[in-house]
């Protein structure tokens, strides 16, 4: 398998509201490139670093793990890496929501470890399985994962990232900024639109700051739907924006797969969803209950294995 060179400069951007989206533009040209080497000056590095830019993405090759260790050998246990010769300025923990994907999982860190390397962050990869057989809940185990994260490192940006969601590009910073960030702007799912103008599911970035404001992501969310749109509501309650990159920046694949068992969708997600509002300070990180039941160390990432209850009858 191998990450070659893409482009479709036809593909339309997404339809976005500008009193809640803010846009932003960063083309591959001269001042791109100055840009970047403002952020390499930023960050004190002696071997700057520069993006590839648009990526080839493909599925079609299987992955083996052992090679990936290979061609990643700065990554450390536990799918931790930090530059050598800079100064990161952001500490970085990716948080990934996880049950049975173990093939999707191989295609996330083949693709992403280099495009996070070549971004010259300091960070850590954390896999949060749901272990039992309850219905998933997608956003309580980004709540944990935010916990568990910071027990072992001063992390203070967060990525929250499907695990079947690879980015097209590698100009597409996995870090965070002054506003809330949604990464995964066009998808090939969606046509390489942005399916609606409040969606920040996918791939999104908060601060640590950013995220204790909104008391974390909801905890009542069991099945498929509803949680992003309630995490937009927050967000938007306590007066932050959308922050994204443009729709060529912002392009990412989707690895296809039939819908997970006992993963069917939600129907108590719209009366959640309107009631965000009142909701909110009491379904969150503040009411956050679950049991680590294993903790595996792996060369590319952290698996941790947690009990995360049962739905309210």
């Amino acid at each position: 398998m191998s990450v070659g060179f893409y482009s479709d400069p036809k593909t339309p951007p997404p339809p976005m509201s500008p009193s809640l989206v803010i846009k932003e533009r960063c083309f591959f040209n001269p001042l791109q490139r100055l840009v970047w080497a403002f952020w390499n000056l930023q960050t004190h590095c002696l071997s700057p670093s520069f993006p590839v830019g648009a990526l080839h993405v493909e599925f079609s090759q299987p992955v083996n793990l052992e090679e990936v260790e290979k061609i990643n050998p700065e990554v450390r246990e536990g799918g931790r890496y930090a530059p050598k010769d800079c100064k990161a300025l952001q500490k970085v923990a990716i948080i990934i929501p996880f049950r049975n994907r173990d093939e999707h999982l191989k295609y996330w860190l083949y693709y992403l470890h280099p495009i996070l390397q070549r971004q010259q962050l300091d960070y850590g990869v954390y896999v949060i399985n749901q272990g039992g057989d309850e219905t998933f809940n997608r956003a309580k185990l980004l709540n944990v994962g935010f916990e568990e994260a910071l027990k072992e490192y001063d992390y203070d940006c967060f990525v929250f990232s499907d695990v079947d969601l690879i980015p097209m590009d590698d100009r597409n910073i996995y870090k965070c900024y002054s506003q809330p960030r949604h990464l995964s702007v066009s998808m090939d799912k969606f046509g390489f639109r942005l399916p609606y103008n409040q969606y920040f599911g996918g791939v999104s970035a908060l601060s640590k700051e950013q995220f204790v404001k909104i008391n974390g992501f909801p905890n009542n969310y069991w099945g498929w739907g509803g949680e992003d749109d309630d995490i937009y509501n927050r967000l938007a309650f306590k007066g932050m924006r959308i922050s994204r990159p443009d729709a060529v920046i912002g392009k990412c694949r989707m690895i296809r797969h039939p819908r997970d068992r006992k993963n069917e969708p939600n129907p108590q997600r719209f009366d959640r969803i309107a009631h965000t509002r009142e909701t909110m300070n009491s379904d969150g990180l503040n009411t956050l209950s679950y049991k680590v039941v294993k903790t595996d160390k792996y060369p590319l990432y952290t698996k941790i294995t947690v009990d995360v209850g049962s739905p309210k009858k």
